[in-house]
């Protein structure tokens, strides 16, 4: 079972001048995913010839209240995995909560024993959808 590092979330109230700040410590933007359906934008930044190391600013259009106050400023680390259903099979067989299973063959989400959220993604393309995944509801949150 490998395991690949991706990214670091951290979510941002006022997106440009979030971006300035990560640029004061020299992060360029590397790429960026604006979402019309979820009203979200992501904007990934990381240090001049290491793109495999962002960090990932997560942009609410329609603002989050909570922010700065709330903790919320933390997201998630988020992993690529060989094989989605296998590694999550690993980790319940082990007494680790799936928050959010594999149900698309593409995506999953757990906690750490200090409740920090994890989320892994199948490397390449997704997976089919299998069983038990594919009908199994979410357990807390992420």
């Amino acid at each position: 079972m490998t395991i690949r590092y991706l990214h670091t979330m951290v979510r941002v109230k006022d997106l440009e001048k979030s971006m300035a700040f990560y640029r004061l410590l020299g992060l360029e933007e590397t790429r960026r995913r604006d979402d019309e359906k979820g009203r979200f934008t992501l904007v990934f930044m990381a240090p001049p010839g290491q793109p495999e190391t962002p960090v990932e600013l997560t942009y609410n259009w329609d603002g989050d209240e909570g922010l700065p106050s709330d903790s919320r400023h933390f997201g998630h680390l988020a992993y690529e995995v060989d094989d989605i259903y296998a590694t999550c099979q690993h980790l319940m067989e082990n007494g680790v909560t799936i928050n959010r299973p594999p149900r698309d063959g593409h995506m999953a989400f757990i906690r750490s024993p200090d409740n920090v959220s994890v989320e892994l993604l199948q490397k390449g393309e997704r997976l089919p959808p299998q069983e038990p995944w594919a009908s199994m509801g979410n357990t807390g949150h992420w």
